[in-house]
């Protein structure tokens, strides 16, 4: 099993593909040789650094130094842990003193928040990429790769080795710190195959270094001996300029950015001609966006379906089951089928009783991929799982009877009104279709009369006669029952989202008025 390890795999392929490139950030390539050496410095250098609990903070976007860093971790037996840099230094302060970091790798841009995480841990080491005088005693990401040497510390043998330390965002609480293994981690031939890379593959990574979908994206190219483009920022000018650049064939795309990459006005211009597939996940994608995807781009699609807690995917929709214009289109809808060693079952959300076959209730799962638990939160870790070792996932869902899981909303999202069960995602896949809306989150908000209403927000696309919203709330009819039916539809510029391009539906329902405040 160790051969599978990320720095594993990155020491084998130094050896037998040495001079294929690894890593291209901004003007900077790495062949696998010269990347396996570059790590082996950040390891040696950051050793004698991390203290117990040998935690390695990161403030930094998707670039070499980051992936340097987790990589390096890796080699050296420290916990990686990225940092959201969009949080505000007190938040990142709390992060930083929950996971009493030693060392704090950041760019110049965040030192503000590295001067936060300084004051709470007196004894942290200040790494910046570039500028060093903005945090006082700070050394340069030069001067620490100078620091190291070619001697590689040789950790990654052990399954059961702390690796990888991700926070969950915080839109519900608290941030908690999720712990992988190595074993969390590790890519087997089943996971390459899923996403069809050849010899010459190119993957692009543009998603956030904290988040599971960036941190998990590099490490499965890096595993299967990729060329990986690594992109800082995820803005679809770049995205597709990156594309056309480096000629990619393998891209992971959240929806908000697949959404967005299609409405590039220029988008004609840009020479897409080598994606083959776009991964996509992280949050839920409606039908139409799919089907647009597909013909625009040309390529195929593989969705993910998981969580940080589970380290990715515990399920996949597979390219041959992405088909938008036959008679298998409402597989659209679905997460696909477990992958190899996940078991995933639907369970009675109060009771916890297996449910039968196309019941919906909240989805659970056994995997090698599922974290033990959160750091040093015991009764969080507890309640995460069930008695007989299966993680809540605290999604609803159903499996239908070819085993394709469909995930219908967050528990915590389903709406109840005038007593009957409403999930999000159906009248969001509705709205949709609607050739004026490019984007669209339905949440709960309470009513005096029905208990919630079901209410939707929509962002409009760039057309000539925009729909009003009686129009839209009418477009639903026949589509949905009556009782899923939007009561109401505010129209925005733009959706809440977090750094990982998810819609937060806390603050739509936090900020948005009732029934009873929009008459006052």
């Amino acid at each position: 099993m160790s051969e599978l390890h990320l720095p594993n795999r990155v020491r084998r392929l130094a050896v037998e593909h040495p001079d294929r490139p690894a890593v291209t950030a901004d003007d900077t390539t790495l062949t696998y040789r010269d990347f396996d050496t570059y790590t082996n410095r950040v390891a040696s250098a950051l050793v004698p650094l991390a203290t117990d609990p040998k935690r390695v903070g990161a403030l930094l976007r998707m670039g070499l130094p980051g992936a340097a860093t987790f990589v390096g971790c890796a080699k050296a037996g420290l916990v990686f842990t990225p940092i959201n840099w969009r949080l505000t230094s007190d938040e990142v302060a709390v992060i930083a003193l929950d996971a009493e970091l030693s060392v704090l790798v950041v760019e110049a841009e965040f030192a503000e928040a590295a001067l936060a995480a300084a004051q709470v841990l007196p004894g942290l080491h200040v790494v910046v990429v570039g500028d060093a005088s903005v945090v006082p005693g700070a050394r340069t990401w030069d001067q620490l790769v100078a620091q190291g040497t070619d001697s590689d510390p040789g950790f990654g043998d052990d399954p059961d080795t702390e690796v990888l330390q991700l926070y969950t965002s915080g839109t519900t609480g608290k941030p908690k710190g999720v712990v992988a293994v190595h074993r969390n981690l590790y890519n087997v031939q089943e996971n390459f195959d899923l996403y069809e890379f050849e010899e010459g593959s190119v993957s692009l990574d543009a998603l956030p270094l904290f988040h599971i979908a960036g941190a998990g994206w590099l490490s499965t190219s890096l595993s299967a001996g990729l060329h990986l483009v690594l992109l800082g920022e995820m803005r679809p000018a770049l995205v597709a300029r990156a594309i056309a650049e480096h000629r990619v064939t393998h891209a992971f795309l959240v929806p908000a950015a697949i959404g967005m990459l299609l409405e590039l006005p220029d988008l004609a211009r840009y020479d897409l001609s080598s994606l083959k597939v776009i991964a996509y996940g992280a949050s839920p994608i409606t039908p139409a966006l799919l089907a647009r995807t597909m013909d625009t781009l040309g390529c195929r699609l593989v969705q993910r379906y998981g969580m940080t807690e589970t380290m990715g995917a515990l399920t996949a929709l597979r390219t041959g089951d992405h088909d938008p214009h036959g008679p298998r289109t409402y597989l659209l809808r679905s997460a696909g089928t477990p992958l190899p060693g996940t078991e995933v079952q639907i369970r009675d959300i109060a009771t916890g009783k297996l449910l039968p076959q196309g019941a919906t209730g909240e989805i659970v799962s056994r995997s090698r991929n599922n974290v033990a638990g959160y750091w040093r939160r015991e009764a969080e870790t507890a309640a995460l799982y069930t008695e007989d070792g299966f993680l809540r996932t605290g999604d609803a869902g159903h499996i239908d009877e070819d085993g394709y899981l469909f995930v219908t909303d967050r528990v915590k999202d389903m709406i109840i009104t005038g007593g009957e069960n409403v999930y999000p995602v159906e009248v969001e896949a509705v709205l949709a279709e609607h050739p004026a809306v490019a984007e669209v989150a339905v949440v709960g908000l309470p009513d005096a009369r029905w208990g919630e209403a079901v209410t939707a927000v929509v962002r409009l696309a760039d057309v000539a006669e925009p729909p009003t919203e009686a129009e839209l709330v009418a477009f639903t009819s026949g589509r949905l029952a009556s009782y899923k039916k939007p009561q109401r539809i505010h129209i925005v510029r733009e959706l809440p989202r977090n750094a990982s391009g998810k819609i937060l539906k806390r603050t739509l329902r936090d900020t948005l008025p009732t029934a009873e405040e929009a008459q006052r």
